[in-house]
């Protein structure tokens, strides 16, 4: 098996090639279509595929698993202890609006665990790769998340759909600042670099979308759990969660206490 320092080797190798690609687009300038699969719209762009294939050349070799969002999937990643769990680009939404909060997220799990990720946000020039074994950083220098222990003057970033859809109204006297940002992959990812203080998404999330993030923040000692207050497990024929709560273990409480969840933080 490889060693935990190659596959983060393996995963910036794939986010630098990730980023050459999308040299070749310019975001809110981009071509896009309707994958479908949802009510609502659902965007895909050549970017999309481009990097999907890129990545998949790169990361499913030696007989791990692989899952993404744009690759059909295939159930033999069930019987893999390793799988490569990635999406191309997340916020794809945001890519094609020219609005700087989209990523390419890869992530390695491990017997259903999250182990090692990688988030890139090419557009704006950010960088968060890690695991257990190898700590985190932030464009190439140690990172660690956010220390408070209260929510009063936090940062927290929020899906632009779920507050055009009032799901954030309930948290706008609360004392902290609610930011729309999209791709949940990023703001994972900036939980952990503590750019930001905590996050969480009230509407279902797949797999792809949550792995590097989940990864990166459990390197960093913070917690992230479902929207049922349990630690979220991956390669499962199901990739869909309810929904996902990330915060550092210092201010998870006040955090559980907001959303009226367990978080156990022992």
């Amino acid at each position: 098996m490889p060693s935990r320092q190659q596959d983060i080797q393996r995963i910036t190798a794939a986010l630098h090639k990730a980023q050459d690609i999308l040299k070749d687009y310019t975001p809110g300038m981009v071509a896009v279509a309707d994958k479908g699969g949802r009510s609502d719209f659902n965007p895909v762009t050549e970017a999309d595929t481009r990097v999907n294939d890129a990545l998949q050349s790169l990361l499913h070799t030696g007989g791990d698993g692989w899952l993404s969002e744009e690759t059909a999937d295939d159930p033999a990643r069930l019987k893999h202890r390793r799988v490569w769990v990635v999406d191309p680009l997340d916020g794809t939404k945001e890519f094609v609006a020219g609005i700087p909060e989209w990523s390419v997220s890869i992530a390695l799990v491990e017997d259903g665990r999250a182990v090692a990720g990688g988030v890139c946000n090419p557009q704006s020039g950010e960088t968060v790769i890690g695991s257990l074994e190898t700590g985190v950083t932030y464009n190439g220098l140690p990172a660690r998340p956010s220390q408070r222990v209260s929510l009063e003057g936090a940062v927290v970033p929020a899906s632009r759909s779920e507050i055009r859809r009032g799901e954030w109204e309930r948290f706008r006297d609360c004392g902290f600042e609610v930011r729309p940002t999209g791709s949940v992959a990023y703001k994972l990812a900036l939980v952990a670099a503590g750019r930001v203080d905590a996050a969480w998404t009230l509407c279902p999330k797949h797999e792809w979308d949550v792995a590097a993030g989940v990864a990166l923040i459990q390197a960093v000692g913070g917690i992230v759990v479902t929207l049922e207050s349990v630690a979220p497990s991956f390669n499962r024929p199901d990739t869909l969660f309810s929904g996902l709560i990330a915060a550092p273990r210092s201010l998870a409480p006040a955090v559980a206490d907001l959303l009226a969840i367990r978080i156990a933080v022992d």
